[in-house]
C-alpha cells in the first residue's frame, strides 16, 4: 500500500507540472480559459499538494521514530517522494537566487587562494540580456491586456519571477567559473547546473581546439567525451589518464576521459593546465678561504757614508 501511495504521488508531481505549465503557455498565448477551468486547475494543485504531504507523513514519523533529526527526517521524506529530477531543479534555482547576490556584491564562489578562475559566459551573454529583456517587455505588455484580475496577477507574478530568474541563471555563470588550482586541478562549472573536479593526476593533456556543435548543454559521446558547450562551441580539450564520474543537471550520471569545454580565454586556461615548472631552491655556495701568502717586505742594501767635505 504503502509503495502505491509514493508512485501515485510521484505521477502526480510529473502529472501536475506539465499541466500547469501548459495552462501558463495558453494564457501567455492568448488562450481563453474559463474560470471553471482555472478553478479546477487550482483545486488539483491543491488535491496533489495534500497528496504530498499525506505521503510524506508516515515516512517522517518513521524516520523520526528511527532516531533522525527533524531535519534528517523531513529530508527523508522529501527525497522519497519528490523525485531527483524535480529536486535539482528545485536546488539549481535556489543557488542560481543566491548567486544574485555573490554578483552584487562582486565576489565570486569558492576560488581557493593561488587558483585562476577561468570565465565561460562571454558566448552567451547578448543571448541571455536578449532574453532579458522581451521577458521585460512580455511582463509589462501582459499586465496591460489581460482585464481577468487573478489572472492578470498570476501572470504578473510569474513574469517578475522568470525575469529574475534569468538574470540569477547568467548571475550564477558569472560567479561560478572554472577554476585551475594551484596544484594543477581542475574544476569544470557550469552556474548551479554542472560542477566536476578532476584532480590534477588524472590530467594528461589540455590544448586549445575550437569547435561547434548545436548539441546542448551537456552530452556524453559513445566514445567517453563530455561537451560542456557555451553558446554551442567549446574552445579547450582536456585528455585524462582514466575516466571521471559526474552528475548531469537533472541527477543522470556519466563518466568522460576526454573534457571539451568553453574557456573565454583559452590559451590562458591551457597553459594554467599544462605541467608547471619546477623550482629548485638555491643551494648555499661556501667558499673554502683562500691561503694568505705572508708577504716579506724586500730589504735594500744600506747606503753608503758619505765622505767629509774637500
Amino acid at each position: 500500500m504503502r509503495g502505491t501511495a509514493l508512485r501515485a504521488a510521484r505521477g502526480a508531481l510529473w502529472v501536475v507540472l506539465p499541466a500547469e505549465l501548459a495552462l501558463v503557455v495558453c494564457l501567455v498565448g492568448g488562450v481563453r480559459i474559463t474560470g471553471a477551468v482555472l478553478l479546477a486547475a487550482e483545486a488539483l494543485v491543491v488535491g496533489v499538494l495534500a497528496l504530498e504531504a499525506a505521503v510524506m507523513w508516515p515516512v517522517y514519523r518513521a524516520r523520526r521514530r528511527a532516531g533522525d533529526g527533524r531535519r534528517a527526517a523531513a529530508l527523508s521524506a522529501v527525497r522519497a517522494v519528490v523525485p531527483v529530477a524535480v529536486r535539482r531543479l528545485m536546488v539549481h534555482e535556489l543557488r542560481a537566487l543566491h548567486s544574485l547576490g555573490v554578483w552584487a556584491v562582486r565576489r565570486r564562489h569558492r576560488i581557493p587562494e593561488g587558483a585562476l578562475p577561468f570565465s565561460y559566459t562571454e558566448p552567451q551573454t547578448g543571448t541571455m540580456w536578449a532574453f532579458f529583456f522581451a521577458s521585460v517587455l512580455e511582463t509589462v505588455v501582459l499586465a496591460l491586456v489581460i482585464p481577468w484580475p487573478l489572472v492578470h496577477l498570476i501572470l504578473l507574478v510569474i513574469g517578475v519571477y522568470g525575469t529574475v530568474l534569468i538574470v540569477a541563471l547568467h548571475a550564477a555563470c558569472v560567479t561560478r567559473p572554472h577554476v585551475v588550482g594551484a596544484d594543477g586541478s581542475l574544476r569544470l562549472r557550469y552556474g548551479a547546473l554542472f560542477d566536476l573536479r578532476v584532480p590534477a593526476s588524472l590530467i594528461t593533456a589540455a590544448r586549445v581546439e575550437r569547435r561547434y556543435d548545436a548539441g546542448g548543454l551537456v552530452r556524453v559521446g559513445e566514445d567517453g567525451v563530455l561537451d560542456l558547450a557555451v553558446g554551442s562551441q567549446t574552445t579547450v580539450t582536456v585528455e585524462l589518464a582514466e575516466p571521471v564520474e559526474f552528475v548531469r543537471p537533472l541527477g543522470r550520471r556519466g563518466s568522460a576521459r576526454t573534457l571539451r569545454f568553453h574557456a573565454d580565454d583559452a590559451r590562458a586556461a591551457v597553459a594554467a593546465l599544462g605541467p608547471k615548472p619546477v623550482t629548485l631552491a638555491p643551494r648555499p655556495v661556501t667558499l673554502a678561504p683562500r691561503p694568505v701568502t705572508p708577504v716579506t717586505p724586500e730589504r735594500t742594501a744600506p747606503s753608503s757614508t758619505p765622505g767629509p767635505p774637500a
